[in-house]
């Protein structure tokens, strides 16, 4: 069979589209009181679903607990085979189904009830037993499915995870949950890196970054940066402060003008006063100076301006700052 399937793409986007701006019009009070009661609980919040909507469940419940809302996710089934452990009744428990209607569930609500939980609903029916047991119901039912067949789960788990969404992205933002609270718990994502990581968690530090005198010859700090495998060292005076860097670029720029470099003093070829980063301040921070200065390595300093450290673009790209 041939289909246009553009054509047929498009009408997918637009059934999905239009499930979603029917929940606009279905929002009210309960979606209220469910983020109101989600906000009080002392326990967690358990997202439980199975099947497609269960997918949407265990990304519901990851989105929750990146964003500051404790959760975990419950699979309805396995619930009802030792996994209602999980839960006490300081606990919030959220059900994802369409149908409302499983066995499962006919099983797993009055057991719900039992232990005192209270019980949020998004279902696609809300007259199923589902609907009965909760304490609150958000409609996310659709008018047809995307799926020609109308069998597969297609604009109802569209709808439902956007009302899912929503409630995560209402709870963090009454939360106050900003950047620096993401990036805390993402430490290994790029975002984290950006906001958590610092110059003295990358720095090259010790053997690893060549101090020099400033009247050292070229000669001699050439063998110390060979030996600290660098592309650079820093230069200081009698009193410890910094001075000046010697690079690979004053290197390149003097070698070919002047045949005694290797005897020259390093203060006579360095480049003086140098930008310089702190170790407390932020790598992206410093990543960006590089960036704009067009330049490869930076010097870290203390507050006396006395070298502690040497900071190599190459290092922040392996980070991640890229």
């Amino acid at each position: 069979m041939k289909i246009d399937v553009i054509k047929r793409a498009r009408e997918v986007f637009d059934i999905e589209a239009g499930a979603i701006k029917d929940l606009k019009k279905r929002l009210g009070k309960n979606f209220k009181d469910s983020v109101s009661l989600i906000l009080k609980t002392k326990g967690r919040v358990i997202v439980s679903g199975m099947g497609k909507t269960g997918i949407i469940a265990q990304k519901f419940s990851a989105t929750l607990a990146s964003t500051g809302t404790p959760s975990l996710f419950l699979h309805t089934a396995e619930a009802i085979h030792g996994d209602l452990g999980k839960v006490t009744n300081d606990d919030v428990v959220i059900i994802l189904s369409n149908s409302g209607s499983t066995e499962e569930m006919k099983q797993f609500l009055p057991l719900l009830k039992k232990i005192g939980a209270k019980v949020i609903a998004l279902t696609g029916n809300t007259k199923s037993i589902l609907a009965k047991y909760s304490d609150l119901v958000l409609d996310v039912s659709v008018k047809k499915e995307a799926c020609p067949l109308g069998l597969a789960p297609t604009a109802s788990t569209t709808a439902t995870l956007a009302m899912a969404d929503a409630l995560a992205v209402c709870l963090l933002e009454l939360k106050g949950f900003k950047e620096k609270d993401f990036a805390f718990f993402h430490p290994g994502g790029a975002l984290g890196k950006r906001l958590l990581l610092k110059v003295e968690d990358i720095m090259r530090s010790g053997k690893a970054n060549p101090i020099v005198k400033e009247n050292e010859l070229v000669s001699r700090v050439l063998l110390k940066i060979t030996q600290a495998r660098a592309g650079s060292a820093t230069v200081i005076d009698r009193a410890g402060k910094l001075i000046g860097i010697f690079t690979d670029g004053d290197l390149r720029r003097h070698v070919e003008i002047d045949r005694n470099l290797s005897v020259r003093k390093i203060k006579e070829v360095m480049t003086k006063n140098p930008t310089v980063v702190y170790k407390d301040m932020l790598a992206a921070e410093a990543m960006r100076i590089l960036q704009e200065k067009r330049i490869d390595e930076l010097p870290v300093v203390n507050i006396k301006r006395e070298p502690v450290g040497l900071l190599d673009v190459q290092d922040l790209l392996k980070a991640g700052l890229a």
